[in-house]
């Protein structure tokens, strides 16, 4: 054989790509992510199942009286008080959302386009203060407001942020302060 004959018969082409193999992983890869996606959905069912027993929301009142306070922002989800990664998902609780925040004499009400509304009657607010997180959601030291309530029998914090967090001092001064005033109905009877 001739130098040429050796070196001719080394040279091989390049491996052709094996599509169906590629094809096989890329299958899989998909239904992976399919079966994690579908059983984080039943974990959110699941909660929302074994918090089945909190009551309905309350509904702000007709006439609510005048504003002390308004905020826009973001809701950031409710979770057990004191327990801030044990999040509520029931009665719509769960979702994040934009909201609007009234503060009135009768109570906070929350207004959440895309999501349920809902109302915290005054006798219902239990403390107002400035946190760094709640379920899901982790800001810088203060960056959050969470108001904790009463409803039923749980304590329930709930997570707000404002468009403009210098407005979350006068929000935590406004709720303490309404909490902390003592009913003088029935006083000058």
């Amino acid at each position: 054989m001739t130098p040429e004959t050796l070196l001719a018969a080394g040279k091989h082409s390049a491996q052709v790509t094996d599509w169906s193999a590629r094809i096989g992983w890329l299958v899989g890869l998909a239904l992976f992510v399919a079966l994690v996606y579908w059983l984080m959905r039943e974990g959110w069912k699941w909660r929302g199942t074994l918090q089945s027993d909190l009551p309905e929301l309350p509904t702000a009142p007709e006439e609510p009286g005048p504003a002390r306070l308004t905020m826009s922002g973001r809701y950031h989800g409710s979770t057990t008080a004191g327990q801030w990664l044990d999040r509520i998902v029931a009665r719509g609780l769960g979702t994040r959302s934009r909201a609007e925040l009234t503060l009135t004499d009768e109570g906070l009400d929350v207004v959440r386009p895309g999501a349920a509304d809902f109302f915290v009657p005054a006798a219902a607010l239990r403390e107002a203060r400035l946190d760094k997180g709640i379920a899901g959601k982790v800001l810088t030291e203060g960056g959050l407001l969470v108001v904790t309530w009463a409803h039923g029998d749980r304590l329930i914090d709930s997570g707000f942020r404002s468009d403009h967090a210098a407005e979350h001092h006068a929000w935590v001064e406004a709720i303490n302060s309404m909490i902390n005033t003592p009913s003088t109905e029935g006083a000058e009877r």
